[in-house]
């Protein structure tokens, strides 16, 4: 084997602790290179956890974006699922974020009660995609991590007016939108699609009752939310008996068919054709629309432009539906009347009288 004095020309005859200072400059560097090679995998593969982390999160709905910032949103670890009934910290954190989202979760207690629980159906519905009836309003580590995502909602359509509404009857989801920002996103419940007959109140003012007292009438409808373009042009204060049922703070916008709120809003459709939200999004509903403001409602299948302003089916009287009254007879009635005084032959004597007495009553069913 050669020795390094086998080859003096090629270091010019010098000695190997005479070498040029190179061979201690790349020693110099060595472990900074390590260092700088170790960082690159290191980003490498915070890149690539990255890429997996938002393709883990991805929204299900193409109108709801993640914000593309490099601001990272400051997020806490759920460590328990939670649903309905739970208590903590961890609950309020929930709330809160739905609120910032503009969902309504009730208040920010630390409660999860049945409004939080509506909130989450309008997540799922409308973010991860979760069929309408197969919504659970359960949070998980996986659905909290989406939550915490810089989530957008982008409307539809551009309106013709400042605020506007945009319905989507496939996913029962309601937004109210200001200037093309979300301000309310709320679980709704719309027109069963099926036919009904039913004896219904209707209040003083509301179509069909020109009196001044509530009357009661048998109807048959349709319970179709039409899908088209509309606008808001009245309201009522309160709850409201009509013919579509109780209605409370109710806003229409396609004759009798109204945004109101109800003590029933289940996940799947339910109403006589108005539009059904929760009675704690109600009372404040009316405040975020104004007289003009559009409506759009989306059935999934053309679009509401396509549908133009279709009027929902009118009801009709039901032929089978009577008033005929029912003849009640009480009880006979037997009273003592008292002593009555009788002159005979030219006597006075006092005689008992007894009188009965039928009471006969008419009343209507």
């Amino acid at each position: 084997m050669n020795s390094f004095n086998d080859f003096p020309d090629e270091f010019g005859g010098l000695e190997p602790d005479n070498l040029p200072k190179i061979v201690t400059t790349l020693d110099r560097w060595r472990f900074a290179l390590v260092a700088f090679a170790v960082l690159m995998t290191v980003v490498a593969v915070g890149v690539l956890s990255s890429s997996s982390d938002e393709s883990s999160s991805e929204v299900a709905n193409p109108d709801v974006v993640v914000d593309s910032s490099l601001v990272p949103l400051i997020t806490v670890p759920l460590e328990r699922t939670l649903e309905l009934g739970m208590k903590g910290d961890d609950v309020l954190r929930l709330q809160q974020r739905l609120k910032d989202l503009k969902f309504d979760p009730g208040p920010v207690d630390g409660e999860f009660g049945q409004n939080t629980v509506q909130a989450m159906w309008a997540f799922e519905k409308l973010v991860l995609g979760v069929p309408r009836e197969q919504a659970t309003g359960v949070v998980t580590a996986s659905t909290w991590s989406i939550m915490q995502s810089n989530l957008k909602f982008k409307p539809r359509r551009v309106a013709d007016s400042p605020n506007h509404v945009e319905v989507y009857l496939p996913e029962q989801v309601l937004i109210v939108f200001s200037n093309q920002e979300p301000v309310l996103i709320t679980h709704m419940s719309s027109g069963t699609e099926e036919p009904w007959c039913e004896e219904v109140k209707i209040d003083p003012g509301e179509e069909g009752n020109k009196t001044d007292q509530q009357i009661k009438i048998g109807i048959c409808g349709e319970a179709v939310t039409p899908p088209g373009l509309f606008y808001f042009y009245n309201r009522r204060t309160g709850m409201r008996e009509t013919k579509l049922g109780s209605l409370y703070n109710p806003v229409y916008f396609n004759y009798n068919i109204a945004v109101h709120g109800a003590i029933l809003v289940p996940l799947k459709p339910a109403s006589h054709g108005c539009i059904r939200i929760p009675m704690s999004v109600a009372r404040y509903f009316p405040a975020l629309v104004k007289y003009g403001d559009r409506v759009y409602i989306f059935d999934g299948i053309k679009e509401p432009e396509e549908y133009g302003s279709p009027v929902a089916p009118f009801d009709k009287p039901d032929p089978n539906y009577t008033t005929i009254p029912t003849e009640t007879t009480l009880p006979v009635v037997t009273t003592t009347v008292g002593l009555v005084p009788t002159t005979l032959a030219g006597s006075t004597a006092a005689t008992s009288t007894t009188t009965t007495t039928t009471i006969t009553t008419t009343t209507a069913p």
